[in-house]
This record gives C-alpha cells, sequence and structure tokens, in this order.
C-alpha cells in the first residue's frame, strides 16, 4: 500500500505533448496505468491510437490538436484547456530533428527545430505552471536527450535545443521548488523511434552506437515510462532540477 501510493496518479490530470507516436505515446499510457487521465496533443498525426490505448486502462483521454511550432497556437489553445480543467502534470516531449552537416545546415532547419524543441517547452511550461504556483503543486518534465551533455553530428539545432531543455530546467526548478512545484527532465538514449530512424538505417553508424551501450541493445519507448511516472509522482518531491538519464548505460561507458 505504502509503494502504490507513493507512485499513484490517482486523480490526476496529465498533459503529454507529441503523443501518438513512440515516447510520447508509451508515457502517456504510463501515466494512465498509473491512474491519470491524460490530455494528449499532436499536430497531423491521428491520436486515435493512443486515445484507444488509454481508454483501454479504464481512464479518460483527451485530444487537443495544436501546432507547437507557433506560439500564438500555443498560448490561445492553452488558455481554453486550463480554463476548462486543471492540468497537474505536464510532459513536455514533442520534438523535431533536421539533419544537416553544420556548415551547410540553413536557417530554416535552425527556426523549426528551436522553435518545437526549445521555444514550445518555454512557453508551455510558462502557461501550465502559473495556475500550478498557485495551487501550490505540480510535475513538470521535459524531454531532454544525451544530446544535453554531447553534440552528435549533422544536428546542431538539436543538440542546442535539448543543451537548452536542461537549462530550462534548472533555471524553472531554481525558482518553483519552493512553490512545491517539481520541474524535473529525462534524457533518453538511443530509442527505436522516428527520430533515430535514419540512425538505425546506416549499418555502420547503427553498429557503432549499439557496441557502446552495456546493455547491449537500443532502448523501447517503454523503457521511459517508469521515469516518467517516479518524476510525475509523490515519490519524487524532493527531486528538483533533474536530468534523469535513461540510457542503458551510454554515458557511464
Amino acid at each position: 500500500m505504502f509503494l502504490e501510493s507513493m507512485f499513484s496518479l490517482k486523480g490526476k490530470t496529465a498533459l503529454v505533448t507529441g503523443a501518438a507516436s513512440g515516447i510520447g505515446q508509451a508515457i502517456a499510457i504510463g501515466l494512465a496505468k498509473a491512474g491519470a487521465d491524460v490530455v494528449i496533443t499532436g499536430n497531423r498525426t491521428s491520436l486515435d491510437e493512443t486515445l484507444g490505448l488509454i481508454e483501454q486502462e479504464g481512464k479518460k483521454a483527451f485530444p487537443l490538436m495544436i501546432d507547437l511550432g507557433k506560439s500564438d497556437q500555443i498560448h490561445e489553445k492553452m488558455q481554453e484547456l486550463l480554463a476548462d480543467r486543471a492540468i497537474d502534470i505536464l510532459v513536455n516531449n514533442a520534438g523535431t530533428i533536421r539533419r544537416d552537416k553544420a556548415s551547410e545546415y540553413s536557417s530554416e532547419n535552425w527556426r523549426e527545430v528551436m522553435a518545437v524543441n526549445l521555444d514550445a517547452v518555454f512557453h508551455l511550461t510558462q502557461i501550465v505552471a502559473r495556475p500550478m504556483l498557485e495551487r501550490q503543486a505540480g510535475k513538470i518534465i521535459s524531454i531532454a536527450s544525451l544530446l544535453s551533455f554531447q553534440g552528435g553530428l549533422f544536428v546542431p539545432a538539436y543538440a542546442a535545443s535539448k543543451h537548452a531543455v536542461a537549462g530550462l530546467t534548472k533555471s524553472f526548478a531554481n525558482e518553483w521548488a519552493k512553490h512545491n512545484v517539481q520541474v524535473n527532465a529525462i534524457a533518453p538514449g538511443y530509442i527505436e523511434t522516428k527520430n533515430t530512424e535514419a540512425i538505425r538505417e546506416d549499418p555502420e553508424r547503427a553498429q557503432s552506437i549499439l557496441s557502446r551501450i552495456p546493455a547491449e541493445r537500443w532502448g523501447q519507448p517503454d523503457d521511459l515510462t517508469g521515469a516518467a511516472i517516479f518524476l510525475a509522482s509523490p515519490a519524487s518531491d524532493y527531486v528538483s532540477g533533474h536530468t534523469l538519464v535513461v540510457d542503458g548505460g551510454w554515458m557511464g561507458r
């Protein structure tokens, strides 16, 4: 009973961005299994599959179509959402990636990546946190990356945005911990998702990555759910400003 209560999200409502597939879908379903109702966002991709999987857990699921690359739309849609229901847990998962040589990386690619991966995280966190601060309770989790610590190859905007997510996490946490709003991040390792498809299709690169992972396998989206439930639950009430690496041991190699 003690452990169950520590990790229970019963009576809570979570907002998970980019939940149509991959890590976002896995986290949304995991939070539902822990007891939360879940608002899930998407842009052009259907949310029906995730909605159905959440409802199979006996929890309520609410779709919210929003283009996180447009700050004015974020403000409009979030004000409407918060007027209708309280959000207890925010998971900033949505992200995008553009690959090219650093010497040829376009301004358009830079702007598109930073708008979704950084600007949207800032705006969403700021907007959702205000009522949390008033209630003196809330959990905010952003999805960082191993490239919050490393530079990577051919992804300068992605690396810059994920470094910034780790910094924003600490900055928000420094101000809000005293108000019982915990702000943390998860840094996934190499996970089998659409974002890593190009790497996995390069046999030489894929093998070089796999050979460094002590777990000797690529991660699956479900590997992130335990960390997300922990950071969303009472079990993490004294965890603040931390980026939790879930990477099969990559960073320790």
